[in-house]
């Protein structure tokens, strides 16, 4: 059989020459490895957009959505269906199950679906669309303003910086918001259109046949064809005004612009506004390119609006609201800093405690194996980010561990005569099967996370692939490098590891002796320990994952539904006014350094975590940067007291960068049944309910308040003696109160819309309407509209939301610091299950928000455990050939969680899902050092050994291993826990402590739990 050992130490230059190319192939594979602030995952959402111009909400449900969410929920890998019917649009969110990552094929049978239902709508729907991009990311935006400039000449500059990011090879997309359409509109008087004897529909249908673009045909000629062209098609604006119109039963013409008022503007209303730093302006949103380098991308980027700047006026300014690659550098950087400390303290404690000789032997494994690591990371496709970082900084402590049994065993075989190149080839031969094992086992425990199918699973999968990759490293490296270094460098000199003689030694075999003459005392007093430590997890603070410490967060403001763009533009005017006044950073102060704002809609996917609404008019959304993260608390209380002080009807809640997946809020009850009035009953005593409680704010629902509706009665009989039918008062109210598009103006290259709508005076006054002319398109007669109808002014739903084709309105609440939602749940749930029980038939409630998700992430774990579990007790009973010391070390994993206690109480962390990692990733460190310390009693029975005596030995051989084990983990780790940010700090804590505690009740647990399961007597 090929031994590796024996050829790395008598092939030296070979090995030396591999030690290089690691370190070659390693340094290049950091610098060519995707960058990225979080390694993401896959956005498993579509949307599905269908426009029913002038239907209600409940038309709207019933006609449009409900038809299409029957047949989208066939799809097989359907998780659920949420979909939202406004005023004459259907929107229908579509999510897919977790455990699907190829959506490809789903998103094209959506399509199938869908355009098969598309068959059953009613006449005058536009669409559906289907968007399957709804996962795009576009981290960087940049704004373009100027107060001398206009709407157009902003958009002239927009599309040639469009093209510009375009030229980029990192970037794949890049789309504009807040651009205004142009269009002509031509405003008339019913009354002067009456004079003249026509109407708007006849006006229409004129300018249509009018204004053509159609070819003529071909005459051929001789030999030739020529192509003929007729004009016709408007030129020009006062050509259009200059439209000759036959007046209806009479020999004279007029000029369109007599009777008509022709203007070019812009939408109106408009559907999106976005404002930079309270100007005016329009965004471009720039996504990256799958496998792109995000800080290539950024130079590239940042030298192109600086060319731009050169170029272009001054006035017209070009400014960088959100910059993803300057985000990834700082995080990467601030990761790498964290390492390098952590890699600093390792080896530091390394040296002091083995010595300089072997301590520097054995502290050449790190730097080698992360290298190698680095380049294997790129072998499996696996970036550079936060997460991939901190799996580094967690399996530096155990990959040392490695080098260190490896260390003792040779130095203990040189102690004892043998030769060096012996001595390091039978170190391995005795320890490459358990150190695989441990290897194996460690990283069999993070398993669990790669298995879970959620998001968050996806988010920390990397964890297992690092962690994996480094003990396998190590282990490879233990095999090689170090018994090379060690027969080379050591020769019998050097410290011996395994000296046993100190004080330390000889106290822990006093306590030990101690624990095993009193193993019944011992067993219940761990029994109790850990029941306690259980027990007190109740109270530990519950949160899913903390705010980013990113120095920037969100606003999101909403005005009654059904209020006009225009006051929400005027209401953000006042809102950004005070940030410019009270909030912006100067010289003397911190706070606001800038802010981007999209007023009627929210920006696109700037973050994978942030899902966008659709376009509405009430609604803004405010992007604040400051000029650092801890300002952030005080500049959102300030922002939304102004607001809801000058501004009551106005709903604000401002928020940090989260971290994990999207979460509306943090606090949410789905109340679902079938009566929209008995929902909402249900809903107002939940919201009231909820409001006793002191630290929830904010507490609203997603339906918002009822919105008028004017009907319109059409008195039938008097409508056919008038010859009126309902298509003739549809299409008249139409085109007095909307406007309607005509025909296109040709313009270069491009089609601007002619808009006929009547004058503002009649469009904006209701009292006018009864007066309203109604055209008939068969006998060309117009009567007043209040001779064929009759009006009433009713309420009607603002939108009705469904969850899987059952109506459901959410209760949403914010939270204050220091409090959870999980604490907001358990206060509510006995108050919820207490009216669920005397609601009707087929109403029901849930929790979603924060519970709902944390919930599935933790499951999503935990259903894998199972199976991880079920391949370390396989492991360990190859290694062993036994099952009472696998039974042992599992009875051991659990002693880690009498630390996670103390540390989460001590330190005031909150349990969430970083938490929960954590105790995988201990449970995997646990495991190590039990496997460790089993092992030596195993070889000290195998040398014949009396078993008390082989009990004792060992634990006090493997002593220092595992202390050194600990020592050098926790070392690792504190970077982690004081610079690593918020997501970090809790799975540091956790493991620190677990760690610290574990290993001292390892040490004693185990060696009674051996005298336990093979009755050894006490001597």
């Amino acid at each position: 059989m090929f031994d590796i050992t024996r050829y790395s130490i008598v092939k030296m230059r070979i090995t030396i020459t591999f030690v290089m190319m690691i370190v070659i192939l390693g340094v290049m594979s950091y610098v060519r490895l995707p960058k990225a602030e979080d390694p993401g995952f896959v956005v498993r959402i579509a949307r599905v957009t269908t426009w029913f111009p002038g239907a209600s909400p409940e038309r709207v449900e019933q006609l449009v959505t409900d038809k299409i969410e029957k047949a989208i929920q066939e799809i097989p890998e359907l998780d659920y269906i949420y979909s939202e019917s406004h005023p004459g649009l259907s929107l229908i969110t579509v999510n897919i199950l977790d455990q699907y990552a190829n959506m490809r094929p789903i998103w094209d049978s959506l399509r199938r679906k869908v355009e098969r239902a598309t068959r059953e709508l009613p006449d005058g729907v536009i669409g559906p669309i289907v968007n399957d991009e709804f996962g795009d990311v576009f981290g960087t935006i940049v704004t373009i303003s100027g107060a001398d400039f206009s709407y157009k000449d902003l958009k002239d500059v927009a599309d040639e910086l469009r093209n510009e990011f375009l030229y980029i090879d990192e970037v794949s997309k890049v789309d504009i918001y807040g651009a205004q359409e142009e269009r002509i509109f031509v405003e008339y008087q019913d009354a002067k259109i009456a004079e003249l004897g026509s109407s708007s529909i006849q006006l229409r249908d004129f300018l249509q046949s009018r204004n053509i673009i159609n070819p003529g045909g071909t005459v051929t000629s001789g030999d030739e064809r020529i192509i003929l062209e007729p004009s016709g098609n408007f030129e020009s604006v006062d050509e259009l005004g200059n439209t000759v119109i036959a007046v209806p039963g009479q020999d004279q013409v007029v000029y369109l612009k007599d009777f008509t008022d022709i203007q070019r503007g812009y939408l109106d209303p408009p559907e999106r506004i976005v404002h930079s730093t309270g100007r005016p302006s329009l965004a471009l949103a720039i996504s990256m390119r799958d496998g792109g380098n995000i800080s290539v991308m950024g130079e590239k980027i940042n030298g192109v609006v600086r060319r731009m700047q050169e170029v272009y006026p001054i006035g017209m300014d070009f400014d960088v609201a959100i910059f993803q690659p300057a985000e990834v550098d700082r995080k990467v950087h601030e990761f790498v800093i964290n390492l390098v400390q952590s890699v600093i303290l390792v080896m530091f404690t390394t040296l002091v405690t083995i010595g300089l000789r072997t301590g520097l032997i054995v502290a050449s494994l790190i730097p080698l194996t992360i290298l190698l690591t680095f380049s294997m990371m790129i072998v499996f496709d696996i970036g550079v980010d936060q997460i991939s970082l901190a799996a580094l900084v967690i399996s530096l402590g155990m990959l040392v561990d490695n080098a260190i049994v490896m260390a003792e065993s040779i130095m203990t075989q040189l102690s004892d005569g043998k030769k060096s190149i012996e001595a390091a080839v039978d170190s391995a031969k005795e320890l490459r099967i358990p150190l695989l094992t441990s290897s194996l086992t460690t990283a069999l425990a993070f398993l669990p996370i790669y298995l879970a199918e959620s998001q968050a699973g996806e988010y920390t999968a990397s964890i297992f692939k690092v962690v994996t990759i480094a003990l396998m490293a190590s282990w490879i490296l233990s095999l090689t490098v170090i018994p090379m270094l060690c027969v080379y460098f050591l020769k019998g000199r050097g410290r011996l590891i395994g000296k046993t003689d100190s004080p330390l030694f000889q106290r822990y075999r006093t306590l030990l002796t101690f624990l095993l003459r009193h193993r019944t005392v011992c067993l219940v007093g761990f029994v109790v320990v850990f029941a306690f430590a259980i027990a007190s997890f109740a109270w530990v603070p519950k949160a899913f994952f903390p705010p980013s410490d990113r120095a920037m967060f969100t606003v999101e403001l909403d005005l009654p539904v059904g209020t006009k763009i225009e006051r929400t533009d005027e209401v953000l005017h006042d809102v950004q006014a005070f940030m410019e006044t009270q909030l912006k950073a100067n010289g003397e102060r911190e706070g606001v350094t800038g802010w981007v704002t999209f007023i009627g809609g929210f920006p696109p996917r700037y973050i994978l975590n942030f899902n966008p609404r659709p376009i509405m008019p009430e609604s803004a959304f405010m992007l604040v940067n400051t000029s650092s993260a801890g300002i952030i608390l005080d500049m959102q209380e300030k922002l939304v007291a102004y607001a809801l002080e000058h501004h009551p009807d106005l709903r604000v809640v401002a928020k940090s960068i989260e971290y994990g997946p999207p979460i509306d809020a943090p606090v949410e009850v789905r109340i679902s049944g079938y009566d929209i009035d008995t929902l909402r009953q249900f809903a107002d005593q939940t919201k009231q309910e909820m409001s006793k409680l002191e630290d929830v704010y904010n507490i609203r629902d997603n339906w918002g308040t009822s919105s008028k509706k004017l009907l319109v009665h059409i008195n039938q009989p008097r409508a056919l003696r008038g010859g009126i039918t309902s298509r003739d008062i549809a299409i008249s109210l139409q085109t007095r109160l909307s406007g309607f598009e005509t025909t296109k103006y040709r313009e270069d290259d491009e089609l601007i819309p002619v808009i006929l709508r009547s004058v503002a005076d009649d469009r904006d006054d209701l009292d006018r309407l009864e007066s309203l002319n109604v055209y008939s398109q068969l006998s060309n007669v117009s009567l007043p509209l209040k001779q064929v109808a009759d009006l009433e002014l009713v309420w009607q739903p603002s939108k009705i939301v469904r969850r899987n084709r059952l109506r459901t309105i959410t209760v949403r609440a914010n939270i204050r610091p220091n409090y959870t939602a999980n604490a907001a749940a358990v206060a509510m749930t006995p108050w919820l299950n207490e009216q669920e029980a005397s609601w009707p038939y087929g109403y029901h409630y849930e929790f979603g928000g924060e519970i709902e998700t944390s919930a599935k992430s933790q499951d999503s774990i935990f259903d894998k455990v199972p199976l991880a579990g079920l391949f370390i007790v396989l492991l360990l009973i190859v290694q062993f050939d036994s099952f009472r010391r696998p039974l042992i070390i599992i009875l051991t994993i659990p002693l880690g969680l009498i630390g996670v206690a103390v540390g989460l109480l001590a330190t005031g962390a909150q349990l969430g899902f970083m938490v929960l990692l954590g105790i995988v990733s201990l449970s995997g460190i646990v495991v190590n050092n039990a496997i460790v310390l089993l092992d030596r009693i195993t070889s000290e029975r195998a040398a014949g050994k009396d078993p008390w005596d082989a009990i004792l030995d060992a634990a006090i051989k493997r002593l220092r291993p595992i202390l050194l084990t600990t020592v050098t983990t926790i070392g690792g780790l504190m970077p982690l826990w004081v610079g690593g940010g918020e997501l970090f700090k809790p799975m540091a804590i956790t493991i620190i402590f677990g760690l610290f505690f574990a290993t001292a009740l390892t040490l004693g647990l185990i060696p009674v739990l051996y005298a336990v399961f093979y009755r050894v007597e006490n001597k």
